[in-house]
């Protein structure tokens, strides 16, 4: 039966950098190619009974990799904050100032661009764009839906108002791409209760639908019937974005019986699958549309 590898307790548990290890006799090269460490950055490696998502490897760059002048920035800052739809494997995104040197790194997206004085933070030893900043740069870096994916979930967080970022926006008129921060803050709305609903709300109004209420609460008499994700109140028309195919049995009965009282109160309810956001969003434009004009008609 094979021995298990060795894991010192100097190194076990945590993220460190590997010449560090081996100069201090703590692993050999053969040791540290076991399947006790994984590498997460050119010599920079993890426990590997650690569960690694993406802010670990932010914070991994931050210790170990990124200039003292340098931020976490993007999508990324967006994680340390604890607003990101990064997925694990996804390369860390870093901004330095202009005419320093660094990279390329594998596993790093570096961006070289002006930081303006309090455009980083520090957040217990990681250096990381201001949530201000981070917007910016998303306008900047992203297509417009996905960046305002994440400005949702950071103002929805309190991290950043839309008045934070157009009063950001009008600091640095004149600078390229000021308007893309305006255009996504405009189109921000932090109602939405899931990244699926921003992107499908967003390109609703992109496509020319006029915007929507999100999270709107019907009721009749007084009484509390239902909240849907998107509507039209004055049309009596809704949205819904169906997930349910990863939710409970029950939630899905609940949620099919909200829906049931809503017919009742004369509301007419669409229904928006990832499939058709994916694949039909033309078709769904032209429901709406549809349901709207016949809605205002009537």
């Amino acid at each position: 039966m094979p021995r298990p590898p060795r894991r010192p307790a100097e190194l076990a548990g945590k993220i460190f950098l590997a010449r560090t290890a081996l100069r201090g006799k703590l692993l050999t090269p053969a040791e540290l190619r076991s399947a006790a460490w994984r590498p997460l950055f050119r010599g920079v490696y993890a426990d590997a009974s650690l569960t690694i998502d993406h802010r670990h490897r932010c914070l991994a760059v931050c210790w170990y990799l990124l200039p003292a002048t340098g931020a976490v920035a993007g999508r990324s800052a967006a994680a340390i904050y604890g607003a990101s739809t990064a997925t694990t494997d996804e390369p860390v995104q870093v901004v330095v100032p202009r005419g320093v040197r660094f990279g390329p790194f594998g596993g790093l997206d570096v961006h070289a661009a002006d930081l303006l004085d309090g455009d980083v933070r520090d957040l217990a030893g990681v250096r990381a764009t201001t949530p201000a900043r981070t917007c910016w740069d998303l306008a900047q870096w992203l297509d417009l839906v996905e960046a305002v994916v994440i400005v949702d979930l950071l103002i929805r967080r309190g991290l950043v108002t839309v008045t934070d970022l157009e009063a950001y926006a009008r600091h640095r008129r004149g600078h390229r791409g000021w308007r893309r921060l305006l255009r996504a803050a405009t189109l921000a709305d932090p109602g939405a209760e899931s990244p699926q609903e921003s992107r499908l709300r967003v390109r609703l109004v992109l496509a020319g639908v006029p915007a929507p209420v999100t999270q709107y609460v019907i009721e009749r008499d007084g009484r509390f019937l239902a909240r849907v994700d998107l509507a039209w109140p004055e049309q009596k028309v809704a949205v819904e974005y169906d997930g349910l195919w990863h939710a409970a049995e029950d939630q899905i009965h609940r949620d099919r019986q909200r829906l049931n009282r809503l017919l009742g109160a004369d509301w007419l309810v669409l229904h928006v699958t990832a499939k058709r956001l994916r694949d039909d969003f033309d078709g769904v434009v032209a429901e709406l549309r549809a349901a709207l004009r016949r809605r205002a008609r009537s």
